[in-house]
């Protein structure tokens, strides 16, 4: 990863950070990473609590091959649009807070298909929209004849 790619959207952890810092070669530009946030604490999804944002983001942004560019957030499916802004918000929130200590955090990756419209009005730089492009996935499995 750390070696072919310019960007990792999924780090939640020191030792994951470490890792990627440890193998990203010193001839490429430092990794652009973003921090994972949990915000609806889901079982069923990685991320840190939003408390706990502070110091990670304090251990990735002394990892000379990483670059600390934002957060990114995959909230709980939400039908109601005020109930979505409000999670959104939270996470636009806590983004403001990390601007205010690292000047290259630029990045708010928040929103998919369902919630965008919530996510851009919070303030997200980046949505990921492949249902709404592509439609949704077919998750049945088929059985072999």
């Amino acid at each position: 990863m750390a070696e072919n790619f310019a960007w990792c959207h999924t780090v939640d952890r020191l030792r994951i950070a470490q890792r990627l810092n440890d193998q990203r070669p010193a001839t490429l530009p430092p990794l652009n990473v973003l921090i994972q946030v949990n915000i609806s604490d889901e079982n069923s999804k990685s991320g840190i609590m939003l408390e706990a944002i502070p110091a990670l983001a304090q251990h990735i942004a002394q990892l000379p091959q990483l670059r600390l560019r934002g957060l990114m957030a995959i909230p709980a499916p939400e039908d109601d649009y005020d109930r979505q802004l409000a999670v959104c918000q939270q996470m636009a929130d806590a983004f403001q807070q990390l601007k205010q200590h690292y000047a290259e955090v630029d990045t708010l990756s928040l929103g998919m298909s369902d919630d965008m419209e919530a996510a851009i009005a919070a303030g997200s730089t980046m949505v990921r929209i492949g249902t709404a492009i592509f439609g949704s996935r077919d998750y049945t499995s088929k059985t072999q004849q």
